[in-house]
């Protein structure tokens, strides 16, 4: 068999993209805009061992793959056709056909595949699969996330709002929810590079703390403090959230901190944040979540290795639930998914406009991952395969008080 023609049988025979192979054959309707070339027979040894999303993502951040024209449309026209739709017996029989080639060319995964040491969800744990991801280059995330530094779903004001705008938007949308005004005290779990610690501090005379497991952004968090002369409002340091202070304060942000929290974590998740609130206060729960109870356990392949090690996405239903159970009331909720979309489309447009310089940065590998993750996750998010919800609770005051009004937030 041509290598096209097995390259199709993986993707999909149906789907509308060109296949070109290193020996020369083709697979695919000449009228397509885009290709997927192969270069290398180790991609097709990638896909002898792992027929499927991570043997072509491999194939692709070694370079053994290369995409003409935009990564996101290959995965666009691919979406409805993927391996998870041959069956096993087929996977099988393909596998079969690839064994000579991966006997001559077989490799090991690509060095940025990592899964973290030790019990899952510990502290250290945590901390090497944080680490992973985050501690890689401020320089790079400044070029991929723009100058607010937000490394989370924006919420856009209009269809033409820039991505800054957005930003700006959703901090003070989560000020709003929270109701804060000055004096109060804000302790933002899982902070980033403290976007929403300088914008209470700054916007809303917030007393404002921010912790995170990653050094870099801890360190660049609390220079740009500095810089913007909000130092006696404003601090972040490089903490566990288990760790945060424990004195009671009057409104708590966690903005994509519990897709690195794991299940069996939660309720105890929830308990310490909801011991860490004054009664009335309250705490508004931003992060990613499956968009209904999950089959598989685990994240797709790709990015539990490359992107987010140990990640784990649960329903709405459960993350509400869990909340009740710690003792919070549930005042609102809403779904954004829409607006994440936008946000990886506008971070993806980014990193082409700084491709030479972060290739230089992080190198090559790392830069493709990024490109291919960002790329997918905007297609899950259009697509329901994925969501991004707020949930805002109380913790209610003596006699049921909950501080709301009549109507609003």
């Amino acid at each position: 068999m041509q290598v096209a023609e097995i390259i199709s049988s993986v993707v999909g025979v149906d789907v509308p993209i060109r296949v070109i192979a290193y020996d020369g054959s083709k697979a695919g309707p000449d009228s397509s805009e885009v290709a997927l070339r192969i270069v290398s027979p180790r991609a097709l040894a990638r896909l002898a061992t792992a027929p499927g999303t991570l043997g072509l993502a491999r194939a692709y951040v070694a370079g053994e793959i290369e995409v003409d024209g935009e990564v996101y449309d290959v995965l666009d026209a691919m979406a409805d056709i993927t391996i998870n739709n041959i069956t096993r017996a087929d996977q099988f029989r393909l596998a079969q056909r690839m064994l000579p080639i991966w006997l001559r060319h077989r490799q090991p995964p690509p060095e940025l595949e990592y899964r973290p040491p030790g019990r899952l969800h510990s502290k250290a744990r945590d901390k090497r699969a944080i680490a992973h991801h985050y501690d890689v280059s401020n320089t790079f995330y400044e070029w991929v996330l723009g100058p607010s530094m937000a490394y989370t779903c924006a919420t856009y004001p209009t269809e033409t709002a820039t991505l800054e705008e957005a930003q700006a938007a959703k901090f003070e949308l989560v000020a709003q929810k929270l109701a804060l005004q000055p004096g109060m005290r804000l302790l933002d779990v899982g902070c980033g590079w403290g976007g929403m610690v300088m914008h209470a501090a700054a916007e809303h005379g917030v007393k404002a703390l921010g912790v995170t497991l990653s050094r870099n952004q801890a360190e660049w968090a609390q220079a740009e403090i500095i810089r913007r002369g909000l130092g006696d409002l404003a601090e972040v340091r490089h903490l566990d959230y288990r760790d945060a202070p424990e004195s009671q304060f009057d409104a708590i942000s966690s903005i994509g901190l519990t897709e690195h929290i794991g299940k069996d974590q939660l309720p105890s998740y929830f308990r310490s944040l909801h011991a860490r609130l004054k009664p009335g206060g309250r705490l508004l729960n931003h992060c990613i979540t499956q968009p209904r109870t999950p089959l598989k356990k685990k994240l797709d392949p790709f990015i539990s290795r490359y992107v987010f090690p140990d990640g784990q996405l649960e329903p709405i239903g459960l993350l509400v639930s869990e909340m009740n159970d710690a003792g919070f009331e549930i005042r609102h909720e809403e779904n954004l998914r829409e607006h994440y979309a936008k946000t990886l489309a506008a971070w993806g447009a980014n990193l082409e406009d700084h491709w030479d310089e972060a290739v230089a940065d992080v190198g090559i590998g790392r830069a493709r991952v990024w490109r291919l993750y960002m790329a997918a996750s905007r297609l899950g998010f259009e697509r329901d395969n994925i969501q991004l919800h707020q949930v805002l609770g109380v913790k209610v005051a003596d006699k049921g008080r909950s501080g709301f009004p009549l109507r609003g937030w």
